[in-house]
C-alpha cells in the first residue's frame, strides 16, 4: 500500500517534551478511561438510550415503560438492570411496584449535550 504523504506527522522525531509530559500529567488513570469507556458503552444502545430519555419525562414503572417503547417487560427489565448497575437509573419500591428514575441529573447532561451535538 503506497504511503500517503498528506497526512499529518511530525517532520522530527523528538516530541515536545514539557507539552508531552503537561498533558500525561492531566490524563486520568487507566481505570477512570476504563469505567469512563463503560459508561460511553452503554449509551451505545438504542434501547437503553430510549428508556433514559423517557425517565427525563417521568418516574416509570417497568410496564409503563414496555408499553411506552413497545418492548417486553423482560427486555426493559435486562436493560434497567444494566442501567441502574452503571448508577444511571435509581428505583424506588411502592408496594410491589418498583419505579425507576434517573439516577441524577448528570444523566439528562450527558444525553442533552449529545443531542445538541448531534443537532449541529
Amino acid at each position: 500500500m503506497p504511503i500517503d504523504h498528506d497526512v499529518d506527522c511530525c517532520d522530527f522525531l523528538h516530541a515536545h517534551e514539557d507539552l508531552v509530559a503537561a498533558v500525561r500529567q492531566r490524563m486520568p488513570d487507566e481505570d477512570i478511561l476504563y469505567d469512563l469507556t463503560e459508561l460511553f458503552r452503554l449509551f451505545g444502545d438504542s434501547t437503553r438510550l430510549r428508556i433514559l430519555y423517557v425517565l427525563f419525562e417521568s418516574e416509570l414503572c417497568v410496564c409503563d415503560i414496555a408499553v411506552l417503547l413497545g418492548l417486553t417487560q423482560s427486555a426493559i427489565s435486562h436493560q434497567l438492570r444494566a442501567l441502574k448497575s452503571a448508577r444511571l437509573v435509581k428505583s424506588r419500591r411502592e408496594g410491589k411496584t418498583v419505579f425507576y428514575s434517573l439516577a441524577d441529573d448528570h444523566v439528562k447532561t450527558i444525553i442533552n449535550q449529545g443531542l445538541d451535538h448531534v443537532k449541529e
